[in-house]
């Protein structure tokens, strides 16, 4: 059966909250450097900005050697006082978009705490972000999650690792399937047994992600191994791509091939961790060959995500919710206008997608036997392009995002839905609000990295003062359950639009609605070929 989350806090007993020194962490000085005990042992971390914070901190054993491929097993504790002050190694990782390959050694399960200050008694609630990267990349270490921003609104911030790729999603002969969801419910399990000495309640414990961390939340709804362990949720961008067993399953036996072994833990456990990204890659790069065996994922190369194999994950999140799984646990959920925009750029198509490519994504993910036709009916004025990034979009995270919200209310629950509207000004305007713009509003980073190309540096006051409204409702979310205005319903289908002004109406994309209303998003299939 598919339970999750409860509104009820934690029975279980904090752990002891002394440490060697006898004093309690929130009695030391402001100015000397925080220290926690854990369960596992005590925890010296430091002082940024008004806020305490520890990284690094080891939720989950290494899963290698022996663990290769297993389900995590609690971390070890340890003697003395652990230094927390730098963050763990990031896990391997596709590197198809430049992500960093420096994975200085194997302790990659490892999580970071903000706090505005580590006291037993405070009761904040906690805020516990699931990074995205296509279930293929990935860190908490990226500089656009630092959490300081939310943290001092009141909240304890969590950000996680979790395995990636084939280690982490693969579907593996004699492994237990979703090796990454696994990771991500032994971190809750760590925020529920020891938040409570940094200053968090356990009892009300928001999950929150984006793309992939979206759809990590998402399938968190559906698992029953998660039951408990969070009150609310935030998706945001949820995407759509969730596998039958059998189409993980060729994937992982063409990845094992790239690599000359049989896709079993023996066979992939005789490659060092650090070569497999590598083959997930030339898989990924090659997966329009495989059109006719693995369908839509062909054509936005997709070569990992969360398998339905009715254990760790019994049912898709959509059918899950609608039949109540996570009535009791509050959402949040919502996408971005132009979500595909940046995938364009990133495929070198932005203001040269042709009629055959529009014709062909129209034919492959359009809902239904005419949905080509019905799409080019239904938006008449649009030219190829516009169509080309509208099924893209619709089908990978606006519709996924969209319907999550009307499975939650048909099974009795709570839903509050969002759309980001407001364009980013970088690269001139060319990406509209595309898919990622909402991170960096989340977190409040604006001006780092891939965000400042995205928003501008220095970020205009109109930027600064939308990612205060969105780290406000956000915090306010995860605080009561209300995040500034009136729930989805089947009715009026009210939802926040942040933009500049940001407004409260009806769900702007009724268009795509349509199209998509009958579309139930399940389990892709492996199809004859």
């Amino acid at each position: 059966m598919a339970v999750t989350g409860s509104s009820k806090p934690s029975s279980s007993e904090p752990p002891s909250r002394e440490p060697s020194s006898g004093e309690p962490p929130s009695r030391k000085p402001p100015e000397s450097n925080p220290e926690v005990r854990t369960a596992a042992g005590v925890l010296r971390g430091g002082r940024e900005a008004g806020l305490a914070v520890f990284r690094g901190i080891p939720f989950a054993e290494p899963p290698v050697g022996a663990l290769r491929f297993a389900a995590p097993r609690p971390a070890r504790g340890w003697d003395g006082v652990r230094p927390a002050v730098a963050y763990g190694p990031p896990p391997p990782q596709s590197g198809l978009l430049g992500a960093s390959q420096d994975a200085a050694g194997d302790d990659w399960l490892t999580l970071n705490v903000w706090t505005p200050e580590p006291d037993p008694e405070a009761g904040l609630p906690v805020m516990v972000w699931i990074p995205g990267g296509g279930y293929a990349m990935g860190t908490s270490s990226l500089p656009e999650y630092d959490a300081g921003h939310l943290a001092r609104g009141g909240v304890v911030v969590v950000t996680l690792n979790y395995r990636l790729g084939i280690e982490g999603f693969a579907q593996i002969e004699g492994a237990p399937a979703n090796r990454g969801l696994l990771d991500q419910v032994a971190a809750l399990q760590w925020v529920r047994d020891n938040v409570r000495v940094f200053g968090g309640d356990p009892g009300r414990v928001t999950i929150f992600g984006q793309s992939a961390g979206g759809g990590s939340v998402a399938a968190l709804l559906a698992m029953p191994h998660a039951a408990g362990l969070f009150r609310r949720a935030v998706a945001q961008s949820v995407p759509g791509t969730f596998f039958s067993p059998e189409l993980a399953a060729d994937i992982a036996a063409a990845c094992a091939a790239e690599l000359g072994v049989r896709p079993t833990v023996s066979g992939l456990s005789a490659v060092s961790p650090a070569l497999l990204p590598a083959a997930g890659d030339a898989i990924a790069a090659t997966t329009v060959r495989r059109r006719e065996r693995w369908g839509r994922i062909a054509h936005r190369p997709i070569p990992f995500a969360p398998v339905v194999d009715g254990d760790v994950l019994p049912v898709t999140p959509w059918q899950a919710l609608a039949g109540g799984a996570a009535r009791d646990v509050g959402l949040l959920v919502g996408h971005t206008r132009d979500e595909h925009r940046l995938f364009s750029l990133i495929d070198g198509v932005l203001g040269e997608v042709t009629h055959e490519q529009t014709e062909t994504a129209l034919h492959m993910l359009a809902p239904g036997p005419d949905g080509a036709r019905r799409y080019r009916e239904a938006f008449p004025a649009a030219a190829d392009e516009e169509l080309y990034e509208l099924v893209n979009a619709d089908w990978l995270f606006r519709m996924p995002s969209l319907h999550l919200a009307g499975a939650q209310i048909a099974g009795g629950g709570r839903a509050h839905l969002y759309e980001l509207t407001w364009p980013a000004p970088g690269l001139g305007g060319a990406l509209g609000s595309c898919h990622g713009l909402d991170v960096p509003l989340v977190f409040g980073n604006l001006s780092s990295g891939q965000p400042a190309v995205l928003i501008g540096d220095p970020p205009s006051p109109a930027a600064e003062e939308l990612s205060a409204r969105i780290r406000g409702a956000w915090t306010a979310f995860a605080a009561h359950g209300d995040p500034g205005w009136p729930p989805y319903d089947a009715g009026d289908r009210l939802a926040q639009l942040f933009d500049t002004p940001s407004t409260v109406t009806a769900y702007p994309e009724e268009t795509s609605r349509l199209l998509w209303q009958d579309h139930t998003f399940p389990p892709l299939p492996l199809l004859a070929g």
